[in-house]
This record gives C-alpha cells, structure tokens and sequence, in this order.
C-alpha cells in the first residue's frame, strides 16, 4: 500500500444502533473497493471486520475493526464499531480517531438509542456525520419514514442526497440528487443508469423528488452567501457547486447527509464510495486537534513537515501477534524502526514494524503521515498515550464511561488465581471502560464493566486468549457489625496445666461511638491490672473487631474503656489478658444489642425527562432517599441525586437500561455506613452463615 498525504485519506467510524448493518455496509464498500474477493454475511460468520472467535460466535461487532482500502486515489480508513451498548468504549474510540462518523440506520426500524448516541458523540467531538439508510430492498422497509424521524430527531441539518425509487414497496432504483441521475442494479450488484421516476414508475415519486431536490438545494446555499444569492434568484446549482456545498457543510456541522443503500443488490454502495471522496473531509479539511504543552493548550494541524506525534487510540491484546497499538498520526511522518518518546508514561518507545490492517490482513508499511492511522506491535504505550518526536505533547484523551456493574470472579480450578490477574491486566489494556481489583472489604475479586454482557464477554476472551476458566457470581456486600447500647462485661481467662498456669481478667465498659475503628481507653485504678498489659488487652480487642457475633461481619462504632481487672504475679502473661479481652468482647457484643449496617452509597443517574418518574419509582422500591433533580448539560436529560443502599443497586444498572432503553447512565459512590432495617437482619444474617 503505497504512502498518503492528509488531504488523501478518509478516516471513517461507521456506527449506529446494534443491528442496523454496520458490518454489513462495511463489508460491502470493502468488498466493492477491491480489497476483498468474495462478500461476506455477519450470519455466515465470514466477514472482514468480525474475525474474533467471540464475535463469529455471538454473530455481533463486539470491538472497533480497522479496514484500510484504497479507491480511486484515496486512502478509506473504516473503523466498524461495535452497536451493543456495553461496547461503547469502542464506539468512542473509533469516533475519536475518525473525521467522519457513517451512522446507519435500519430502513425497518428507523432511528433507535444507538443511533442518537452516535450523533451525539460525533456531535461532542466535533466530528463530520452522515446517515447511511440500510436494508432499503427489505419488505417492510420505508426510506422516507425514516427520513422524516431523522429530521424530527435531528433538526434541519438532515439533506438526503441519495434517495430510492419505490413501487409496490419494492426499491426499483436509486437517485442521486447531486448528479440528478438515476441507477438501478441487479441482483449481481452490476449497476446501469436509468430514466428519472415518471409518474407512471411511481406515483408518488414525481412530486416527492421536487420537494427533494428543494430541500436539497435549501441545505446546500446555507454553506455560502453567494450560493444562498442564486438560490433566491432561482437558478440552479451546477454539480461542482453542490459538491462543495456538501463538503463545506459536512465539515461544519450544518448538513448531515442521508444516503440510501441495499444489503441485497448493493445499491447506493458505488455512490457512497464515490461521495466519500467528493463530500466526506479529509484530516486536512478537519479542525486541528487539541494538545497540551505542560498547562498550556495548543492546537495541532495534520501537518506532513513538523515533528511526528501519534496518538494511542485502541489496544488489542493478541495472545499470538503481541500487543497491537493503533496509532493516529496526529502530525509529521512516523516511521518504522523509529525510537519516540512516550510523553504520557514518560519513556522511550521504539517503533519496530509498521502495519496497515484490512481485518486481521496485515500489510506492512515503512511511514505513515499525518492523518493516516497505523498499527506497531509488541509497544508498551497505553489507550490515550502520545508518541512524540521532538516537543513534548499530550494529546486529548478519550473520555470513557465508569464501570457500573460489577461481579466477583471466582477460578475454576485453584492455583489459577494469578494468571486471572495477568489476564485481565491484559484485557484491561484493551478495553479501559473494565476494572478488574480486589475488594479490600470483602477480599473477594471484581470484574466491573458496562453491563452483564461486557462482563461475560471479558470472561470468554479470558479463557480462550490466555486458557482461564472462570465464574462470575454476584459481589457480597461488605455488611458491618456495631452494638446500639451500654454494657459492662467481665472477661475472665483462669488455666492451670501443671507449672505456670494462666491467668488474666478484666473489666471493660464497651459503648457505641462515631469511629470506623476501635477506641479503646483505660481507667484502671490501684493498679488492678498492670500497665505492662494494656497493650495485650487492646491487642485482643482489635483482633476481635475483625469478626462480630452475628455474622461475623467486621466490627465498627464501638469504643472499649478497661475499668477494673485483676492478675496473678506468677500465671498472668500477655497471652492471658489477650485471651481475657477476648471473652470480654464476645460477651460484651451479645449483651450492647448488636446489630447489622450496611453500606450507603450516592447516587447520581441522568436520565430522559420523559423516564424521571419511572427512575425515581424504581428508586423508592430499592429504598433509596431522592435528594432532588436537576436538569442536565444535555438537552431533554434530567440529573436524579439520591441515597440508595448498596445491597439494593446490584439490577439497577440492568433495570436503568430496561427503564430508559439505553439513554440512562449512573455513578454511585460509597458514602456512609447505615443500620440495616430490622425486617431484613436475619436474612443477611443467614445469606453470610452460610
């Protein structure tokens, strides 16, 4: 694959809601491109960009897949996303490593979720958007349905540029409302130009187009003043001035395009190759991108003459091929066997081989100039690391989601425990959006993700990327124990076994207290237990705090004041008031009326206005406290802040995403211990016993 300067290369993120043909329509320009012999199905588990094990399995995207093709002179970098909203990591780091976002969109169900968090994140990165219309030759398919939810949705910006010609709902042809031709195709995909829709082809066709091309011709003079003149004149627009227009207006956000395409016949798939050179921006039509210099922010031009800078946007964790590091030539020309500095980490990297990918088809390459995107191996830099030559430069990161839903992670056969450990250390490089730790309260393992298919997603890539069998089962609680009352209790330790024996007793007063750990204090008079074992008696109470008399949970709010005591100058000893202390503890716990606590946390959970009462329903059956509302940054969200017990946020995440389908996000916080409800010890008691 030869070399491209910045004005030569697409970069394109193709996403959208899960199942609206994003693989599919990637599969087709790949394979009308030229760089793939035979064209796949995501059902058949063949196509270029879903080559995982995983994914062929579950017949879904499930990771960002970098397609590099060449078409007439220009140089398409697709990055297919995955659709499931678990995934959405992915979805971000392809957007950000894009200049244009291709968002599909199935002709059957119209505009979804996932087609809205598209929008919205090319829309917060700045980033050029376009509608792709799938599966148009579908029965039940309905083209202009779907355009007018796009413009309801999306605003005036939405200006189809190809559109289908339908009769007895079947797609008999396509227009191109910029050429003003019309094309039909067979079922071998061969296309021929036909005659422009009559009346007698399609009775709704004729006057529809009309609105269309005016529509059309509308959105395109809002990109300039002189076009927006000879609009008001009536003239129409040459083919080179729409092009422009649509250019002009796709790079600033004022026109987001709508074209029509086939699953069947590959309609509209020439087209949109040949509109992704005319209309789609290049990296040197594209904004500059955001860098900081220590705390000084600068903006980088894809510049070929400066010094190299390349940002990390996505790791894949290879068990064969290595660590593969996708890079964005932010600026220069990286090279192969090239040493850079890793700004980020603060290191040195060398470069050996540099690839292109076409699925996992590797070409190597010797450069890559600024605005191409490339892949080097066996690198140690991280998702959002900068690689720079020359000045020191960070590079904006990618913002991702906080992990919501955990689990505990149990190995299936023993001794594996630290490979568990290293293989998620290697999945956690590949996807940032999962967490995997050890509870310091429960010491059990977590895994936590976006949600419960992320989760068993990471844990068959455990298995079959680095051989590790695991379960996933819900976390326990990190329950604590506390006593509510007063009490006085004697601890007694008497032992005679021939020789010394062992003697220690004690006096303490235990009482509930503001304190996360143990107070202890002593108020011994007359010496009734020598100071040389005060350190012993609170030696055991300490120990004792570790396991209560419920549940064993750990003991909190309690404070221990030795009053009284006596000792033996020959059997007492360290161990005994330790062992006195000891009992005293256990029988000064069951006598101060002990009792569970739970952990409490801060809820904060955006959601649609139209959901606000659902959630906060929801949030009363999980006995959660509703502090208030606030509407959000995004238009039509609203911000509910609460108090929710732990215990009871285990299905939120789940039950979130059922309440607002996908739109509903969350951060919950630990904040305090609370008792637990009365109606609710003894099952807890009970869960923990067992």
């Amino acid at each position: 694959m030869k070399v491209y300067s910045a004005q030569d290369i697409r970069n394109i993120a193709i996403a959208g809601h899960s199942g609206s043909g994003k693989t599919t329509l990637a599969e087709a320009l790949i394979y009308k491109a030229g760089a793939s012999d035979r064209l796949g199905a995501t059902a058949d588990g063949n196509t270029v960009c879903d080559y995982d094990p995983e994914e062929i399995k579950r017949k879904a995207s499930l990771s960002t897949a970098l397609a590099s093709v060449e078409y007439n002179g220009v140089k398409i970098n697709l990055l297919d996303a995955p659709g499931l909203f678990d995934f959405e990591a992915d979805m971000r780091e392809a957007i950000y490593a894009s200049d244009t976002v291709l968002i599909t969109v199935s002709g059957k169900s119209g505009v979804k979720v996932g087609t809205k968090k598209a929008y919205k994140a090319a829309r917060e990165m700045g980033k050029a958007s376009l509608f792709v219309v799938t599966k148009a030759d579908d029965p039940d398919a309905n083209f202009y349905n779907v355009l007018t939810d796009l413009k309801t949705e999306f605003g005036p910006t939405v200006c189809p540029v190809i559109v289908p010609v339908i009769k007895d709902r079947q797609v008999i042809s396509y227009v191109n409302l910029i050429e003003m031709k019309c094309y039909k195709y067979n079922e071998k995909g061969e296309v021929t130009e036909t005659d422009m829709p009559t009346a007698e082809i399609s009775e709704k066709m004729e006057y529809r187009l009309d609105g269309l091309v005016a529509a059309f011709s509308e959105a395109v003079a809002e990109t300039d003043e002189a076009l927006m003149e000879k609009f008001f004149e009536g003239e129409a627009f040459t083919s080179e001035e729409l092009v422009k227009g649509l250019h002009n207006g796709m790079n600033s956000g004022i026109i987001t395009p709508v074209i029509c395409s086939s699953d069947i016949t590959m309609g509209g798939i020439d087209m949109l190759l040949k509109e992704i050179k005319l209309l789609f921006p290049s990296p040197a039509d594209s904004a500059p991108s955001i860098a900081y210099k220590g705390d000084d922010m600068l903006e980088v031009p894809y510049d070929d003459t400066k010094d190299a800078a390349g940002f990390v946007f996505k790791t894949v964790a290879d068990p064969f091929v290595g660590k593969m590091s996708f890079i964005k030539v932010m600026r220069g020309v990286m090279k192969s066997n090239t040493e850079y500095t890793d700004t980020t980490a603060g290191n040195t990297e060398k470069l050996g081989k540099l690839y292109t990918l076409c699925g996992k088809k590797q070409t190597e390459i010797s450069e890559a100039h600024a605005g191409d995107i490339c892949v080097a191996v066996k690198i140690g830099a991280q998702t959002n690391d900068t690689l720079c030559a020359g000045e020191a430069l960070e590079f904006e990161k990618i913002k991702f989601a906080r992990p919501c839903y955990k689990v505990a992670v149990k190995a299936k056969s023993q001794g594996d425990e630290s490979k568990i450990s290293t293989g998620f250390a290697r999945i956690m490089e590949e996807d940032p959006s999962i967490s995997f730790y050890q509870d310091p309260q429960t010491n059990e393992f977590i895994l936590a993700g976006a949600g419960e298919q992320h989760l068993e997603v990471a844990a068959a890539k455990l298995k079959s990327k680095f051989g590790t069998d695991i379960t996933l089962a819900p976390s326990k609680i990190a329950y604590r124990e506390t006593i509510r009352r007063k009490c006085k209790v004697q601890g007694k330790h008497k032992k005679q076994s021939g020789g010394h024996g062992q003697y220690g007793d004690v006096w303490i007063e235990f009482e509930p207290c503001v304190s996360d750990e143990l107070v202890f204090e002593e108020r011994v008079f007359g010496g009734a237990v020598p100071k040389n074992f005060f350190p012993a008696v609170e030696k055991g109470l300490q120990e004792c705090m570790q396991k209560g008399v419920l549940a064993g949970c750990p003991v909190t709010g309690v404070k221990a004041i030795l009053v009284d005591g006596s000792y033996h100058p020959v059997d007492s000893s360290e161990m005994a008031f330790k062992t006195a202390a000891s009992i005293a503890f256990k029988e000064g716990m069951k006598q101060a009326d002990p009792t569970i606590l739970e952990p409490i946390g801060s809820l904060k959970v955006t959601v649609p206005n139209d959901n606000t009462g659902d959630v906060m329903g929801d949030l009363n059956k999980r006995r959660g406290r509703v502090l208030g509302m606030n509407p959000a940054e995004e238009k039509g969200m609203t911000v509910i802040e609460a108090e929710v017990p732990e215990r009871e946020m285990q299905t939120f995440a789940t039950q979130l995403r059922q309440i607002t389908r996908g739109m509903g996000s969350f951060e919950f916080d630990f904040v305090r211990y609370e008792q637990l409800p009365s109606n609710l010890v003894s099952e807890v008691i009970l869960s923990l016993n067992d």
